[in-house]
């Protein structure tokens, strides 16, 4: 079965059941996505450090997991999780000249090991994860499968690609400001960021970020999330802090009607960005959607989300944190890292934005949870769910984001309207998703986001289902894509 292509076309849970019931062993399932990546990988460059040996290796031997997804090929995003004895360079030259590799699993890789997924490879991403688009120095810019030469989203293009393509059904995404779901939206994925503390950081950082960035990944179907949220969520020793148990398994919500909900829609973006006809559209056609099964949509939103201060808060922490990063860099390759190892755009970053004392870091993270306060209380008021569009422009055309050293910060300025609807609820640590529910004209993916109360994606989940159930999209396929020849 390794040679039938109609695989690409089935999601993890169905791979699973494959093998599951005997039909199909998890080596014939690697084989076979191996042979997409090869196929469709000189076209997307989504995979960008292939791990095929040691994958066969994994699917034939007895060390393979014996979860619920025992046999599925799966991509780890190069950043994020560090897997043992592979490339871990986060989009960065430096790393990639030193041949870095990680020493060990951190806490989530390890339990996508034991939910039975083989690692097939590493994803593209930029620089330290600080754009929304997949274009790094270091590896080459990741194409969108829907149509080549415009991006896929970042800072988990390339997962976003591989699996919009069928290269494999399911990937590790991480998402500090839009990272996961700007993706999903740009590919046509079911993108969900889970709350804050939900997947642990452990063993070697307790948060990222100041508690901003999240992991998790990005699937063809919500039931795949749901499942992945089962086998990788909770707390690990140690871990500063972790968010509430579910009652009862993710998994389980899918099945549960959500009843009738209070839902705002919000179309507007902060700092005055202009949102695009398309993506306003988007969101509307989704309110449509959401009314005809049953629920309640009103134009509402909390009147902190345009909260400048706040917002600006969130992106001083970004920077130090990114500082932080170079400066751990430096110390793991024994040597400071200079202006010429990096791109203009981090370098711009960290001496322009970051290097600030820390007083002033703390201050910063103190008006972000100010911000996460206010927020909550629109959804303590009576509010289910917030509506809005993914992200405020179509998937853009590559090379918009370039920066110089002249002008260090134009990539960070031209991904403003790929965050503005996205950022809030990094700051805020609550659960959001974007869901692939409308095509332009152009035939690119427009996603719209649903944002939930900390700690509610069982909500989220339950709704996503009841959409995908009455508007199906797994059987929209890109241009790009493993069965198309």
């Amino acid at each position: 079965m390794s040679n039938d292509r109609s695989l690409a076309t089935l999601d993890a849970t169905a791979q699973a059941d494959l093998v599951r019931r005997g039909e199909v062993k998890p080596l014939e399932l690697v084989d076979a996505a191996i042979e997409r990546i090869e196929e469709l990988n000189p076209r997307l460059n989504a995979v960008i450090a292939p791990l095929f040996d040691k994958a066969r290796a994994l699917a034939t031997g007895s060390q393979l997991g014996d979860g619920p997804f025992r046999g599925v090929p799966f991509l780890l995003k190069d950043m994020g999780s560090p897997s043992a004895g592979d490339p871990f360079h986060c989009g960065m030259q430096v790393l990639k000249d030193a041949a870095w590799v990680a020493e060990r699993d951190n806490v989530l890789a390890s339990r996508f090991r034991a939910a039975g997924l083989v690692f097939l490879g590493k994803t593209n991403t930029p620089e330290l994860g600080v754009s929304t688009t997949t274009e790094p120095a270091a590896y080459g810019p990741t194409h969108n499968p829907w149509k080549l030469g415009y991006s896929p989203g970042g800072s988990s293009g390339g997962a976003a690609a591989a699996v919009a393509s069928g290269m494999v059904p399911i990937a590790h995404a991480t998402d500090g400001g839009g990272s996961i779901r700007v993706p999903a939206a740009h590919c046509g994925l079911f993108g969900l960021k889970p709350s804050r503390g939900r997947i642990s950081m452990g063993p070697d950082i307790g948060q990222r970020w100041g508690g901003l960035s999240n992991e998790f990944v990005v699937s063809r179907s919500v039931r795949d999330s749901a499942s992945m949220l089962d086998a990788v969520h909770g707390p690990a020793p140690g871990d500063p802090y972790f968010a509430p148990l579910p009652a009862a398994p993710f998994a389980n919500a899918l099945a549960e009607p959500p009843g009738r909900l209070r839902i705002g829609i919000l179309t507007r973006a902060r700092d005055g960005v202009p949102v695009h006809a398309d993506c306003v559209a988007a969101a509307e056609a989704a309110a449509r959607k959401l009314e005809a099964l049953g629920h309640d949509v009103e134009e509402n939103h909390p009147d902190a989300l345009f909260d400048a201060e706040a917002l600006a808060a969130f992106s001083r922490v970004i920077a130090a944190s990114v500082g932080a990063s170079l400066d751990a860099w430096s110390a793991k390759l024994g040597r400071p890292i200079a202006e010429e190892d990096v791109e203009p755009a981090t370098w711009g970053i960290v001496e322009r934005l970051g290097r600030i004392p820390a007083h002033e870091y703390l201050k910063a993270l103190d008006l972000v949870h100010e911000f996460g306060r206010e927020m909550a209380a629109w959804w303590e008021g009576g509010f289910d769910l917030l509506l809005t569009p993914t992200a405020a422009e179509p998937p853009p055309p590559h090379g918009e984001f370039s920066a110089t050293p002249e002008q260090p910060l134009r990539g960070l300025a031209r991904s403003i309207p790929f965050s503005a609807f996205t950022m809030p609820y990094n700051a805020t640590g609550q659960p959001a998703a974007s869901l692939p529910l409308y095509w332009n004209d152009a035939e690119l993916p427009i996603g719209v986001q649903l944002v939930a109360a900390y700690a509610r994606e069982d909500l989220l989940l339950r709704v996503g289902a009841q959409l995908e159930r009455a508007h199906p999209w797994a059987d929209r396929l890109p241009q790009v894509f493993a069965n198309s020849g």
